[in-house]
């Protein structure tokens, strides 16, 4: 009795193996001729758009193209497969394993099945291998484990990464070559030359550039934002202390306050070292401080030699 069901089911593997092997090649046969017109208009697109100078359009145009005839290639390589299996059915109803020289294209047809929506019929083929040759047999197909016997050309024509620069670059080339363009390619080729990491990262440095910048302290202990608010500040308060000090001692009213003009005048626009203006004005504070520190001495001087006092004096100058 097991020997009859045996013999049924390899009957039944057989034939649900060759109707879908069958359907799958005429299947992929039509997708290739549609996609051949696709194609065509497509480039036409292109080539139109690089006449017009939209270079930007035409290079996002153009990767799908690339990704249209990865799959075109595909389909290609499958029915190559499809009909090699399909003429050695007999082998895999009479052997448990699948046989070595039938290893690639079975694996092939097995990875590429969930990867190719537009053929159904490849779904069932693997359905039919799992039944036939376990779960395991499929994973390791569909994983790519190590030794699986996928075929490296269906690996890459599948693949989900975008095409590389110089792929897009050598079919934009390709194109104006058919259509008979004069080009000029250099736009392109800058801007395909550009790395990811510099396009996605740029901003990002520019700020971390920013920041360490801002971070990082200028020669007098300042940072240049810190030292930029001083700036704008410092004129302003040095006038005003100058002014307490003319007040509070008038001795030192002839004290000239040329460097005190002279970093309040600095017009905003034209500060390009605002270190030199932050010297200036310290330098203006300091001297008015020692004119100060001066008078004052002067003042005791005079109330030690004639004992007079400090208003007296104040009220006496400018007498013989």
């Amino acid at each position: 009795m097991s020997l009859l069901n045996q013999l049924f089911n390899r009957g039944i593997f057989g034939a649900k193996c060759k109707t879908s092997l069958n359907l799958a090649i005429a299947r992929m046969k039509l997708l290739q001729n549609k996609r051949d017109m696709q194609l065509k208009h497509m480039k036409k697109e292109i080539a139109q758009f690089l006449q017009a100078g939209q270079e930007p359009i035409a290079r996002i145009r153009v990767e799908h193209v690339i990704r249209e005839m990865n799959l075109w290639a595909a389909y290609e390589i499958l029915e190559l497969f499809c009909e090699f299996v399909l003429a050695r059915v007999p082998i895999l109803e009479s052997e448990k394993e699948c046989p070595r020289e039938l290893r690639e294209a079975v694996a092939s047809i097995i990875f590429a099945a969930p990867r190719c929506s537009e053929v159904p019929d490849l779904v069932q083929i693997k359905n039919l291998f799992g039944t036939k040759y376990g779960k395991e047999f499929i994973m390791v197909a569909s994983e790519l484990r190590p030794d699986s016997g996928v075929n490296r050309t269906i690996i890459e024509k599948l693949s989900l990464t975008s095409p590389s620069g110089e792929a897009r670059l050598k079919m934009l080339k390709d194109i104006a070559q058919e259509y008979s363009l004069n080009w000029d390619s250099s736009a392109t080729e800058a801007e395909f030359m550009k790395s990811h990491e510099d396009l996605l990262g740029g901003a990002k440095q520019i700020h971390r550039q920013d920041g360490i910048s801002e971070s990082q302290p200028s020669q007098h202990g300042y940072t240049q934002s810190s030292v930029s608010r001083e700036v704008e500040s410092l004129p302003a308060e040095a006038t005003q202390r100058f002014q307490k000090l003319q007040a509070q001692n008038p001795a030192i009213k002839n004290v000239s306050s040329s460097k005190l003009t002279s970093a309040s005048q600095v017009p905003p626009d034209t500060r390009r070292d605002q270190t030199d203006v932050m010297e200036r004005a310290r330098d203006a504070l300091a001297s008015a401080d020692r004119a100060t520190a001066a008078a004052r001495a002067a003042a005791q001087l005079v109330n030690v030699s004639y004992g007079v006092t400090a208003p007296t004096v104040a009220a006496t100058e400018g007498k013989p």
